[in-house]
């Protein structure tokens, strides 16, 4: 039997790349409860034989796992969701915003397919089984994971709060960068940066992404994202997901009132 290569030994979490000791995908993390298990998030369709394996070689069973709990409804967490579900005989648990998306497999809120970068992945449609909001607390053994409602990155992202543990999903990773802004799977940034907010303010000690590593919640760090995040809010680089664009309201203004449509261009 393969040795339980614990992130947080004193919180049973492991997390299933670094077990495997390579990149299967986004992060997966398994909180052993004992005599049963939760895994957040599976990635993708084609490591979920792997990651079952992976499981049995450390002497967990299939059954043992009480639910995989779904971070948001993206194909790079999620493709692998009903093979694993079907699998694993578990349930799959998500937040409301995220059900249609993954029940009927919607290749755009998925992001499973960009055709202007030429990709197109398959995303199975998954039945989910429960929906978790915010509050919720999901008992795995003697633990307790409270879950968070954090929208920005999707509309159903969520996070789990465990003790000074964060699982904190696409928020925020450990060089500051968030999960990608964008209008076809209904990013809002004004949520983003309320759920930053909330991450920046909280007592977590560590948070666990779902891509990259683990690292210490750094207030000021996070404050910086927020504060970039801020500022994207009126720049025309976010398309649909800025809430205007403040130079567009001057120009109509300057144009309104007569006034020669030209400026100097100022340098930063």
């Amino acid at each position: 039997m393969n040795r339980r290569k614990y992130l947080f030994p004193e919180y049973r979490v492991l997390e299933l790349n670094y077990q495997a000791g390579r990149r299967l995908g986004p992060n997966i993390y398994l909180i052993d409860g004992g005599k049963e298990y939760v895994l957040f998030d599976i990635g993708y369709l084609d490591t979920v034989e792997e990651v079952a394996d992976l499981l049995l070689q450390m002497g967990y069973s299939l059954s043992g796992c009480k639910m995989i709990i779904a971070s948001h409804a993206d194909a790079d967490h999620a493709q692998g969701l009903a093979r694993a579900r079907a699998l694993f005989r578990t349930k799959v648990a998500a937040h409301p915003a995220s059900v249609p998306a993954l029940q009927t497999g919607d290749p755009e809120l998925t992001f499973a397919q960009i055709k202007a970068q030429n990709i197109h992945l398959d995303m199975p449609p998954c039945p989910v089984d429960l929906a978790i909001n915010e509050g919720d607390v999901i008992e795995v053994g003697e633990l307790r994971l409270t879950v968070w409602h954090t929208p920005g990155h999707t509309p159903g992202q969520i996070a789990l709060k465990m003790g000074a543990l964060l699982f904190s999903g696409d928020n925020i990773f450990a060089d500051g960068c968030v999960g990608v802004i964008d209008a076809h799977h209904g990013s809002s940034i004004p949520d983003f940066i309320r759920s930053l907010e909330r991450i920046r303010d909280d007592d977590a000690e560590y948070l666990l992404p779902s891509h990259g590593p683990a690292f210490v919640r750094d207030p000021e760090m996070i404050q910086r994202t927020i504060d970039r995040l801020k500022q994207y809010q009126y720049m025309a680089d976010f398309g649909t997901c800025a809430v205007a664009w403040p130079l567009l309201d001057e120009w109509e203004r300057d144009i309104i009132a007569g006034k020669l449509p030209i400026r100097k261009v100022s340098r930063v």
